[in-house]
C-alpha cells in the first residue's frame, strides 16, 4: 500500500471542502488501485487530504488527478501549492 498526504491552505476551506465533496471524491475513488480517501480540516484554513493506493505507480497518478483537479476547479481558492508528502505504508491496522 502506498499513501500521499497533501497539505493545502485556503481562505475559503468550507467551499474547498464542498467541491472536493461533490467533484474529486467521485473521480478518485474510481481510480485504479483506489483503497481510501480522507480529509480533514485542521483549522485556519488548512486542510490535509490522506489518499491510499495498492501500488505506488497507482498512487503517483493519483497525485497527478489531484493537481489536475485543483488546477481546473479549486485553484483560485487556494494559497500556493501543497505541501505533499508520500511513501510506503508500513504500519497499517483497521478494526
Amino acid at each position: 500500500m502506498y499513501a500521499t498526504i497533501r497539505r493545502y491552505k485556503s481562505g475559503s476551506p468550507e467551499e474547498v471542502l464542498k467541491q472536493v465533496k461533490k467533484g474529486f471524491v467521485p473521480i478518485i475513488s474510481k481510480a485504479p488501485g483506489f483503497l481510501d480517501y480522507y480529509v480533514l480540516n485542521c483549522g485556519d484554513g488548512v486542510l490535509v487530504s490522506i489518499s491510499v493506493f495498492k501500488t505506488q505507480a497507482q498512487e503517483k497518478r493519483s497525485n497527478q488527478m489531484a493537481a489536475q483537479w485543483v488546477r481546473q476547479s479549486v485553484a483560485p481558492l487556494m494559497e500556493g501549492p501543497p505541501e505533499v508528502t508520500e511513501g510506503k505504508v508500513i504500519v497499517h491496522k483497521t478494526t
